[in-house]
C-alpha cells in the first residue's frame, strides 16, 4: 500500500472519530444545559409557591387578629324577649395545588335595641313575606360592606406595619423548612438542599446548614420573600443544592458507555496505525538489507571466482609469491563471506520468538579478559590501546558463552569502526558489582552518538544518520542482536555518551548465579 493512501485513510478516520466525539460531547453538553435550566425553573416555581404560602399565612394572621379585636369591641348581647340574629362567614386559604392552608369564621351578632338594622324578629305580621325578604337582603348587604371595610383595614394595616417588622419575627424558620421540603418533593426534586434567609440590609440572618465549598453564584437560586413589600424593604431566600451536578449527570449516564467505546475504538485505531507504519518501515528496511546484502555477497563471490580462475594458470603456480597473494585474497574474501552469512543468521534470530541458548556457568572476568586479549591485536593495528579493569568480586554468570562472546565482540568492533581517524583509539572494558548484579562496560573515545539516537541504536536496521558519508558499512543489526541476546539472559543494556560527549559507553547488566 502506498504511503499516500495510508495517510489519506488516517485523515479520513481521524476526521470521522473527531466528528463523532465532538457530536457526543456536544450532545451531552446540550442535555446537561437543558436539564439544568429545567431544574432551576422547577426550583424557582417551588420558591415562588413557598413565598406565596408565607404571604397567605401572614394575611391569615393579621385578619384573625383584627377580627378578634372587632368582635371584642362590637359584639352585643340582647336581653328580654328579643331574639338574636347570628351571621357567619367562613374564610379559607388555599395553595396553588388546592390544599387548604387554614381558615377562620367571621361571626357577627345584632339585636333590635342596639342595632340600627331591621330584624326579622321584629316583624309582627307573618303574612308580609316580601317585606321580610327585602329586610334580610338589606341586612346582608350592609354586613357585606362592613366585612369589606374590615378586610380593607386589615390590608392597609399589613402594608403599613408588616414590612417594618424584622424578618425573624415574620418567619417561622422551621415552618419555612417544611414548606420547602414539601414543594420540592411534590415537584420531584428529592435532593438535599441548604437555604439561607437574607434581610433587607443584605445580612444573612439564618442558614439551615454549613457548606464546605462556597457555591458558584449560578448554582444559587434566589427568591423574594413577601414580594408585596416595598423594594427597599424586601427580604430574600437563597437555596443551594450540593448534589445538583451528580443529579444531572446521573440522568445522562447512558451516554458514558458510548463515549468509552468510541475512545476504545480510537485507541485501537491509533495502535493499528502504529503497527502498520512500523511494519512498513521494517519492510522497507528489510528490503534495503536484502539489496545491500545481495550487493555485498556479489563482491566476495566474484573475487573468489576470479582468484580460482587465476590459480588454474600454470604460470601463476610457478610463482610462490603470487600464489600466496591469491591464496590470501581467497582467505580474506572467504572470511568476509562468512561474516556476511553470520549477519544473515543474526537476522534470522529475530524471526523467532525465543532464541535457543546453551547456558553454562562462566566467569565474566575471565571471559572479558580473553576477548580483550584476542581483540588487542586489532586495536593495536590502528595504533590504539585497550585497558581492562576487572573490579567485580562476584563474576559467576549463567550464560551462553558463544552468544555473550559475540555480544562483547560486536561492541568492541563498533568501537574500532566508529573511531576518530585523527585520534588514537582508546578502548576500556570494565566489570563491577552493583545491587547484587554484574555490570560490564565497553567504552571508547570515538565519534560518539547523538543524545536523540542513544535509544534508537538498538532497533533493527537502524543506523545513525551520517548524511552522504558512507565510509562505514553495515546493516543495522549488530546492536539489535546485542540487545536481544542480553534480554534473553534476563539482563539489560544501555548506551551513554562519554565525558564531554566524546565517545560512547555501553553498559550491560546481567544477573549473578547466586541470584
Amino acid at each position: 500500500m502506498r504511503k499516500s493512501t495510508i495517510w489519506l485513510l488516517v485523515l479520513v478516520m481521524a476526521f470521522a472519530f473527531g466528528g463523532l466525539l465532538y457530536l457526543q460531547v456536544t450532545y451531552v453538553g446540550e442535555i446537561l444545559k437543558t436539564r439544568s435550566e429545567q431544574f432551576n425553573e422547577t426550583a424557582k416555581k417551588c420558591l415562588l409557591q413557598v413565598s406565596k404560602n408565607l404571604e397567605l399565612d401572614e394575611t391569615r394572621k393579621y385578619i384573625e387578629e383584627d377580627i378578634s379585636k372587632d368582635l371584642r369591641n362590637y359584639q352585643y348581647q340582647g336581653t328580654g324577649n328579643i331574639s338574636k340574629i347570628q351571621q357567619s362567614i367562613q374564610f379559607d386559604f388555599q395553595s396553588s395545588t388546592g390544599t387548604i392552608r387554614g381558615g377562620f369564621d367571621l361571626q357577627s351578632f345584632s339585636t333590635n335595641p342596639s342595632s340600627p338594622l331591621p330584624s326579622l324578629l321584629q316583624k309582627q305580621s307573618t303574612d308580609n313575606i316580601v317585606t321580610a325578604s327585602k329586610v334580610n337582603h338589606d341586612a346582608f348587604k350592609r354586613r357585606y360592606l362592613y366585612d369589606s371595610a374590615l378586610i380593607n383595614e386589615v390590608i392597609i394595616n399589613m402594608l403599613n406595619t408588616s414590612s417594618l417588622k424584622p424578618i425573624e419575627e415574620r418567619l417561622d424558620f422551621k415552618q419555612l423548612n417544611n414548606y420547602l421540603k414539601t414543594e420540592f418533593l411534590n415537584s420531584g426534586l428529592n435532593l438535599s438542599f441548604v437555604y439561607s434567609v437574607v434581610n433587607k440590609d443584605g445580612i444573612n440572618v439564618y442558614q439551615s446548614d454549613e457548606v464546605k465549598d462556597p457555591p458558584i453564584a449560578s448554582d444559587v437560586l434566589t427568591c423574594v420573600l413577601f414580594p408585596n413589600d416595598p423594594p427597599s424593604k424586601q427580604n430574600y431566600i437563597k437555596v443551594f443544592f450540593p448534589s445538583k451536578k451528580n443529579y444531572l449527570f446521573s440522568e445522562v449516564s447512558f451516554i458514558v458507555p458510548s463515549v468509552i467505546f468510541s475512545l476504545m475504538l480510537l485507541v485501537t485505531f491509533i495502535f493499528t496505525l502504529y503497527i502498520v507504519f512500523r511494519q512498513k518501515k521494517l519492510s522497507e528496511m528489510k528490503n534495503d538489507f536484502v539489496n545491500n546484502m545481495t550487493h555485498e555477497l556479489k563482491t566476495p563471490v566474484s573475487t573468489i571466482s576470479l582468484a580460482a580462475q587465476m590459480l588454474k594458470d600454470s604460470d601463476i603456480t610457478k610463482s610462490p609469491e603470487v600464489f600466496r597473494h591469491i591464496s590470501g585474497v581467497i582467505n580474506d574474501e572467504t572470511k568476509r563471506l562468512g561474516f556476511l552469512v553470520e549477519k544473515v543468521l543474526q537476522m534470522s534470530l529475530f524471526e523467532r520468538q525465543k532464541a535457543t541458548l546453551k547456558l553454562k556457568e562462566i566467569d565474566a572476568n575471565d571471559l572479558l579478559a580473553g576477548i580483550a586479549n584476542t581483540f588487542a591485536l586489532k586495536v593495536e593495528k590502528y595504533e590504539g590501546s585497550i585497558d581492562i579493569d576487572l573490579r567485580a568480586e562476584n563474576s559467576e554468570i549463567y550464560v551462553d558463552e558463544m552468544h555473550i562472546t559475540n555480544v562483547l565482540f560486536n561492541l568492541m568492533d563498533n568501537a574500532v569502526k566508529y573511531r576518530r581517524p585523527d585520534v588514537p583509539l582508546k578502548l576500556e572494558a570494565r566489570t563491577w558489582n552493583e545491587n547484587g548484579k554484574l555490570l560490564i562496560s565497553v567504552e571508547d573515545n570515538g565519534i560518539g552518538i547523538k543524545k536523540e539516537y542513544l535509544k534508537k541504536v538498538f532497533d533493527r536496521f537502524f543506523r545513525v544518520p551520517t548524511g552522504n558519508v558512507h565510509d562505514v558499512k553495515g546493516f543495522g543489526l549488530g546492536l539489535a542482536y546485542v540487545r536481544k541476546i542480553v534480554e534473553e539472559h534476563n539482563g539489560s543494556i544501555r548506551a551513554e555518551n562519554g565525558p564531554g560527549n566524546i565517545g560512547t559507553k555501553f553498559i550491560i547488566t546481567l544477573p549473578l548465579i547466586k541470584n
